[in-house]
């Protein structure tokens, strides 16, 4: 199971899809805790990217990371062009010069990109951001992996992990952004950000399985 560069701009093509599926619900979701932008933020920069797809899929692997967090910083409005742009950045590094990722490259690629957005947004695991459901996927992935499952195993568990760490955040009080100004802490509500970067995930798992 590996994903050169060209497959992972088909990923990010079914991502773009995947979001413009769920427009409604995710606007309707960040209308009540958020700016109601969210959506707006992610379509544009899957958008960008797509405009560049043949530029793109031409890259080795650790230049199209760096080009991605590139255009999406440049890109994409609010905390999430920083937030994403710096991951992808951070994850060219890992990659360095290999050309295609595998199960064990992906969750040292992940691990990157949640260093990254963690230490760029001054956020955890815990804070109903979009670090939940990333958190809780990888450390599902990384124990299947240690435990010598095989690759299937392992992005079952990513995708199990994702959904739970997405839905996780319903229960929590908002600790960074719009939600935090509400009386409630946006509980009870999921966070947008936590539904689409599990969104990512989810299509991320799919594409290494076909």
């Amino acid at each position: 199971m590996k994903i050169d560069a060209k497959g992972y701009m088909d990923y990010v093509a079914k991502v773009a899809q995947k979001l413009a599926d769920n427009r409604d619900y995710v606007t309707e979701l960040d209308s009540v805790t958020g700016d109601g932008d969210h959506w707006v933020n992610m379509d544009l920069g899957f958008r960008k990217l797509l405009e560049q797809r043949s530029t793109l899929e031409a890259l080795s692997l650790g230049e199209l990371f760096k080009k991605i967090g590139m255009l999406v910083m440049s890109t994409v409005g609010g905390s999430s062009g920083v937030l994403y742009g710096s991951a992808y950045i951070k994850a060219s590094q890992a990659i360095g010069q290999r050309e295609s990722l595998d199960v064990p490259l992906l969750a040292e690629v992940l691990g990157a990109m949640l260093d990254a957005i963690m230490a760029r947004g001054g956020a955890k695991p815990g804070f109903k951001t979009m670090i939940d459901p990333l958190y809780q996927g990888l450390e599902a992935m990384k124990a299947a992996l240690a435990v010598g499952k095989g690759d299937r195993a392992a992005l079952d568990a990513l995708r199990a992990g994702s959904i739970a760490g997405m839905e996780a955040t319903k229960a929590m009080e908002a600790v960074k952004g719009r939600a935090t100004y509400r009386t409630d802490k946006g509980v009870g509500h999921l966070d947008p950000g936590a539904v689409t970067m599990c969104y990512q995930l989810q299509v991320l798992a799919d594409c290494f399985s076909s």
